[in-house]
């Protein structure tokens, strides 16, 4: 990838004076998981982080940004989110709530400001990846800057 190439996440994060690495990866169209991005790019799984929009029954819509090694634990987001039950977003409305497309999601930049939440694993790493905002490249930053940017709550919201 070209360094020419910004992404709205990047153009965000240059303004707020946040640094990131850019690290490009190969898309795989079969597959898009989070897993196969952090062997792309040679990290641990529990270091690049997935974006996952869900909606509350309560609060409405919700971001969470788990490691690529976890899954969601719908009952404990409900939980520490303040609903009584949430349920991920139809990757068919992706898009159009957010601006990003599945594999391409980042918890910076979307269309409008959503709740964010890290979960708590985030804390074990000085940096991690979150998307660009465009398949087939990721952003590695301080975690405790995307965390501040994305005005996020950290606390324990995936599954063993």
């Amino acid at each position: 990838m070209s360094k020419a190439v910004k992404t709205n996440a990047m153009r965000q994060l240059d303004a707020a004076k946040i640094a990131y690495t850019v690290c490009g990866y190969a898309v795989d169209e079969n597959d898009l998981s989070a897993g196969h991005i952090a062997k792309e790019i040679d990290l641990p799984e529990g270091q690049v982080f997935k974006t996952i929009v869900c909606h509350g029954d309560k609060t409405g819509y919700l971001v969470f940004c788990i490691p690529a090694d976890r899954e969601i634990h719908m009952k404990k987001a409900a939980a520490v989110t303040g609903n009584k039950k949430i349920e991920a977003v139809h990757v068919r409305d992706l898009l159009g709530l957010t601006g990003y497309i599945r594999g391409g999601c980042s918890p910076v930049g979307m269309k409008k400001k959503f709740p964010t939440f890290f979960d708590e694993s985030a804390r074990e790493w000085e940096q991690i990846t979150v998307s660009a905002g465009v398949r087939g490249m990721v952003l590695l930053l301080n975690t405790a800057d995307i965390v501040r940017f994305t005005d996020a709550t950290v606390a324990d919201v995936t599954g063993t």
